[in-house]
């Protein structure tokens, strides 16, 4: 058995569902915490039918996040289920919620209500806008707040359209932050012996991501365009073509650039002032690059990564997932693990890229089938095997 993570012995009950909250409480669930995942009686996550690819009945979009939870059924908009999710959130540390602004209030089951009757409770919400402002009853959807939180204007080629990121990048930074923001209220709880709201924004979220591109418009005035893969204060820094695929330079400063130059037989660059320093070399990308094009496509990957690391110069190829997969750190970093599904049997699912040396991440148990724990959870709370039976009846569980 692994060992206790730091987060063994915290409850925390998962109303979410899709994305942002499941990623959140995936990581949660990996340094530890038990978390129940409640979810709609014969239907659950939204995630369960995106697809294909399915594997037997399970989606892979699922399965990709939802590992070490377990699965409770159950329709809190009925009175009874309410009353059973009272139950389950008086045993629980933390209660984390995706639903619009306003909805969990309706239900008697936001944080000012709950706060009053269990006043060590941590309570995530994670919205599209937050919860307060004028757009807070919006939808949040990752591709629309990529294009309005100003990702899309960046990415993307100069004289081409704006691009999403190829992952869902506005979910997965709001859960990363909803499970920094929760760990932080659970630390303040240590002190205060009180619990609070932790309030985390899509939108927010990918603003923060904006990082120097906002810095440039909040100090100059200037708007950062899209550059396809260079970088807009930094050259040479970029994909280029090599015999056998694309590599990506990313050639950071001038000691970087003098070691590229030595190790590519590029020398005379040097002594050109327009490439001499790092802001001359952005000036002056359009005509570094048709240089080191040739140059670069007379070589396999291979070899370049061989010559350029060895010279201290970052680089690497342009890769595949299998291929990023197959890479032997992934392995010795553990960032693939084996669990057996309850139905699929073997499986692997993603390993978790925090690490600690003493109370260490587990992938412990494979993402749960609909349900799969519902008579357990229900069994814990105190109801009996015919009061489990009628609900069922009733499609409350």
């Amino acid at each position: 058995m692994p060992a206790p993570g730091p987060l063994a012995g915290l409850t925390i009950v998962d109303l979410t569902r899709v994305l942002s909250g499941p990623y959140c409480t995936m990581l949660l669930a990996d340094m530890g915490a038990r978390v129940i995942k409640v979810e709609q009686p014969g239907r659950g996550d939204d995630t369960r039918a995106w697809g294909p690819p399915f594997v037997g009945a399970e989606s892979a979009y699922f399965l990709s996040i939802n590992r070490n939870k377990e699965s409770l059924t159950l329709d809190f908009k009925n009175s009874d289920g309410r009353r059973i999710l009272g139950q389950l959130i008086g045993k629980a540390d933390v209660v984390i919620e995706n639903f619009r602004p306003g909805a969990m209030a309706r239900l008697g089951l936001d944080y000012a209500t709950l706060a009053p009757q269990h006043p060590r409770l941590v309570f995530c919400s994670i919205s599209g806008f937050g919860q307060d402002g004028p757009r807070r009853d919006q939808a949040g959807y990752d591709a629309v707040i990529q294009a309005e939180g100003g990702l899309m204007s960046v990415t993307g080629d100069a004289d081409g359209p704006a691009f999403r990121v190829g992952v869902a990048v506005t979910d997965m930074v709001a859960g990363l932050l909803a499970a920094q923001g929760i760990v932080l209220a659970l630390f303040a709880r240590e002190r205060s012996g009180k619990g609070q709201q932790v309030d985390i924004s899509m939108l927010d979220g990918v603003i923060s991501l904006l990082s120097y591109h906002a810095s440039i418009y909040l100090t100059t005035g200037a708007e950062s365009k899209r550059v396809g893969n260079r970088h807009a204060t930094i050259a040479p820094y970029d994909t280029f073509s090599a015999a056998d695929g694309e590599l990506f330079l990313a050639v950071g400063n001038d000691d970087q650039f003098q070691r590229f130059c030595r190790a590519t037989g590029l020398t005379h660059l040097l002594a050109d002032d327009r490439f001499s320093t790092n802001p001359s070399r952005v000036r002056n990308e359009g005509a570094l690059k048709p240089l080191l094009d040739p140059v670069i496509r007379a070589r396999t990957r291979a070899d370049w990564i061989r010559e350029l690391a060895a010279a201290g110069v970052p680089c690497g190829a342009v890769r595949s997932v299998p291929e990023a997969l197959s890479d032997p750190q992934v392995s010795a970093r553990h960032m693939i693990e084996a669990v057996e599904h309850a139905v699929l049997g073997p499986m692997k699912v993603l390993g978790t890229p925090i690490k600690l040396s003493d109370t260490t991440a587990s992938v412990r148990t494979a993402p749960p089938t609909l349900g799969q724990h519902t008579d357990t959870v229900l069994t814990e709370l105190g109801l009996t095997t015919d009061e489990i039976a009628g609900l069922r009846t009733r499609s409350v569980v």
